[in-house]
This record gives structure tokens, sequence and C-alpha cells, in this order.
């Protein structure tokens, strides 16, 4: 994408050297909830910008001002991320231009639809991506079943994903959902899950169907990766879009500060039993990984959380909002 102008503002690819104007103004944006993820992966965002991804700036006046990120995750589906403004330039209209940008950049490789991500507390967040364009889609919450090596499920789970396809076609939480689960290219993204995808996942990381008289449930790991250990780490505190470290093969011993997170795409399931079987597996998957800790998207409803509660899985705080925007009237 070329440059754009227009008065006091213009938009182009974030440098390496925007690096300290955009930690001035992102080091700050959540008081009270944690710190902002921005300035730590500044500089692998501007690496690894190219054909599927894109990072924007706005200068206002001369001084970078805002920023926000776009990725293609399919053919057809974007993600945005990162947009924040330097709050010394709020309410001058910066936002607008920028989302601009990103949208016509998405559009120009193909994307139907651009989605994002807004923590559920985040009302400044929630009211721009409305007034950008942005609509309700969908919600979710995170559910955290600690890593055991001695529990086991009491109904049969196999790896077998066209079971867990055909369940996933006929679940509440797909409709719930609206089809989408955790990419697993892009960390903090959602995309349209697909029977390739499961397939993938059975060769690449782990699949679960639950039977019990046909299939009850499915779950599918979409990474592992080493974090440091930060002093929040609540999901809802604010870093909605981590840069981690996928793929570890070895834990680091020599640095105490990191821990190992096994991620999975969705967890999905008919009833508590089927829940609890499917938890269990996923705890003793994790366990074999050597994982501290997990992650498993669920749809916010009543009955998915309550049923987690029941199965005495933790679950984050608070859901976790995903927008989007129609970007067809775009397209070349």
């Amino acid at each position: 994408m070329s440059d754009r102008s227009d008065g006091d503002d213009r938009i182009r690819q974030a440098r390496p050297e925007d690096y300290e104007t955009v930690v001035a103004f992102t080091e700050n944006t959540w008081p009270g909830r944690g710190e902002d993820y921005i300035p730590r992966i500044y500089h692998d965002w501007i690496a690894n910008d190219g054909e599927d991804q894109r990072t924007f700036v706005i200068e206002h006046q001369g001084t970078v001002a805002g920023i926000c990120q776009a990725v293609a995750l399919t053919e057809y589906e974007a993600w945005a991320q990162g947009m924040r403004v330097d709050p010394a330039h709020r309410g001058k209209g910066l936002s607008g231009p920028l989302n601009e940008a990103l949208f016509d950049w998405a559009a120009a490789r193909g994307a139907a639809v651009c989605r994002n991500m807004v923590f559920s507390w985040n009302a400044a967040g929630l009211g721009g991506a409305r007034a950008a364009g942005f609509e309700p889609c969908t919600e979710f919450r995170w559910a955290h079943p600690e890593p055991n090596t001695e529990t086991e499920p009491d109904l049969t789970v196999r790896e077998d994903p066209d079971a867990a396809w055909s369940y996933w076609q006929r679940s509440d939480a797909r409709e719930e959902l609206r089809g989408l689960t955790l990419d697993s290219g892009e960390s903090w993204a959602l995309s349209a899950l697909t029977r390739a995808d499961l397939h993938r996942a059975a060769e690449e990381q782990r699949v679960f169907s639950v039977h019990d008289g046909g299939t009850r449930g499915l779950a599918y790991r979409v990474r592992e990766y080493e974090r440091e250990v930060r002093s929040s780490e609540d999901e809802n505190d604010g870093n909605e879009s981590e840069s981690e470290t996928n793929d570890t093969d070895d834990r680091d011993e020599s640095n105490p500060e990191t821990e190992r997170w096994a991620e999975y795409g969705i967890g999905a399931w008919a009833d508590v039993e089927s829940a609890r079987s499917l938890f269990r597996a996923i705890a003793a998957d994790a366990a074999a990984l050597d994982a501290d800790r997990t992650r498993v998207l669920l749809p916010e409803t009543p009955r998915h959380v309550s049923d987690a509660a029941v199965c005495r899985v933790e679950t984050s705080a608070e859901p976790d909002f995903v927008l989007e925007i129609d970007l067809t009237d775009r397209m070349d």
C-alpha cells in the first residue's frame, strides 16, 4: 500500500525507528489492567510484515500518533489488532483513517470479512470499533484445566478428526461462536474452523473426540509455547494479542521466569459428563507436554461456563467480544 496523506495526517507502514514514539503512547494503555503488549512485540511485528501482514502508523503534523495491524488469516478472513491512538491526539479523528487503511489493505488481498477482539470491560475500545464499522459477532471465555498426569476420562476419547468435525457441525457451540475457533497461525485471533483444520491438527498437534453412544464433544490443540511470567496473568488484563514463542521443544531451565502453555482452539460438548471427560483428556495431554498452564476457548454461554464450573475447571473472570465488518463492497 502506498502512503496516504490528508492535510496534517499521513498513513504509512510502520518502521523500526518508530519504536520509541509508539512505546511512549502505549506504555499505559490500560491503567490498572496490566501492561500493553505492543512495546514487547513491536519489532517482531515490523520484521514479520509482508504479503499477509501489515502494520500501519498515522502521523499527525509529522509525529507518529497511532498504530494498528492487519493480518490475512485465510483467503477470505482478515484480523485487525493493536489499534492505539496517542492520548494526546485523541478526538482528532485519527482512528478512522487508520481503520480505513487496514480495511482497504485486507480487501485488496481478497478478505471478505475483517474481525477484531475487544475485552468486554473495554468500553472505549468497543465504542471505537463500532464507530469504525465493526458489528457484534460473538463472545468467548477461556477455561484453564490444570495439567494432570493422573487423570483419566470416564468416557472414550479418540483422536478422530472426522468425528470431531461431525460433532462440531451440529453443536450449539458452533452456532454460538458463528463457526469461529482459535486460528492456528495467529495467536489471539479467531477464524472459521474447517474439516481440513482438524485433519491438520491431528497430524501436527492433537484432536480429541468424546464418544458415548455417538460423538459427544471435541477439542483440538493449536499450539504450545513458552511465555514470560508476568505479574498479571488474567487473560482479561489487557494483553489481547500476545506474540508467543511457538513450538518450543525444550523448556528454558535457565530462566525461571518462563512457563509453558498448551492452547486449545475450542472446547465443545453435549453435557457435563462429556465435558468432564474432555477436560480430563486435555489435562492429560497438557501434562504430557510438560505444560504449566492451559487455555481452552469456550462459547460464552451460561451452560458452557457453568459446566466448566461443575467440572471444577477454572475460567477467566470476564468474556472477550469478537466484532466483524463486511468488506465485500471494497473488494476489486
